[in-house]
């Protein structure tokens, strides 16, 4: 696949398979083989795709692609599908906000706040991440898909104490949703060269049970939520029983892990978590 999309980005189109036939036993100027013989040394440096092309698609969604900003992967477009399934099935109150407010925790691209916008016209995001090149990035992703209006990016690290309180003004919030640095720290050096050497190592160590930021999200969910309102979270495949007796131990935040959902790989990935009382 990368040989496909590096070849193809060469001679200017995204994929090598989707040249006309004609121009597939079309000689290579001399330019175009210089610029193959550029992205395949990249890759051969192991450099993601990504990367190198500067660009990739989310749901649909063209996205700027910058190093080290975290790459989204294809398990994060199922936690997009199942927040779409969940609002379609939420009922209208009339007199009310039309769409839902959501806010992302760890924006990284925008992947997740930028597919929600898009295919939720009326809902609006507050979109924050503690890293400069995240933010940037999202603002990018999000004017490039005249999506700026829609949405409130904002610098903050959600560990730090106190850290809720700059949220407030958006509160309540009819959503939280994230994907998290959840990796293991034991587990971080078990990670692809692609990985471990060119994506930044914050948005992906969850410290040592991979639950550093999860349980930060949970522990400020309840003052910016509304009553049932909803955390939606990816996780690593050990976290449902991990997250269910974290929060079994603070009743005093009113939350519950409504659901688990399995990725495609059958892998137990995703967390529905939801505010129930004061």
């Amino acid at each position: 696949m990368a040989a496909s999309f590096t070849s193809g980005w060469g001679i200017e189109c995204h994929k090598f398979q989707s040249l006309r036939p004609v121009c597939r036993t079309k000689p290579l100027t001399p330019q175009q083989l210089h610029c193959i013989q550029e992205l395949c040394g990249l890759r051969l440096q192991r450099m993601p795709v990504q990367y190198i092309l500067g660009e990739w698609d989310f749901r649909g969604l063209n996205l700027k692609m910058t190093p080290p900003v975290f790459i989204p992967r294809p398990e994060t477009e199922e936690l997009v599908e199942w927040v779409l399934e969940e609002v379609a099935q939420r009922p209208h109150v009339v007199g009310t906000q039309i769409g839902p407010l959501i806010l992302e925790v760890g924006c990284g691209s925008g992947a997740i706040s930028l597919s929600l916008l898009n295919q939720l016209p009326e809902s609006q995001v507050i979109a924050v991440d503690k890293e400069e090149a995240a933010i940037s990035l999202t603002y990018d992703n999000a004017q490039r898909l005249q999506l700026q209006d829609r949405i409130r990016i904002i610098s903050l690290d959600v560990t730090l104490d106190g850290s809720w309180t700059h949220l407030l003004p958006w509160a309540p919030l009819d959503l939280i949703i994230s994907n998290p640095p959840y990796v293991f720290h034991e587990d971080m050096e078990q990670l692809a060269p692609e990985i471990r050497s060119y994506e930044d190592p914050v948005a992906l160590d969850g410290g040592e049970d991979g639950l550093d930021i999860i349980t930060s999200i949970l522990t400020l969910a309840p003052r910016l939520l509304k009553d049932s309102g909803s955390i939606f979270l990816e996780v690593d495949p050990r976290h449902p029983e991990l997250v269910g007796t974290w929060l079994q131990s603070r009743p005093d935040l009113y939350l519950h892990l409504m659901a688990v959902r399995k990725d495609l790989c059958g892998r137990p990935r995703f967390l529905h978590v939801q505010k129930s009382g004061p």
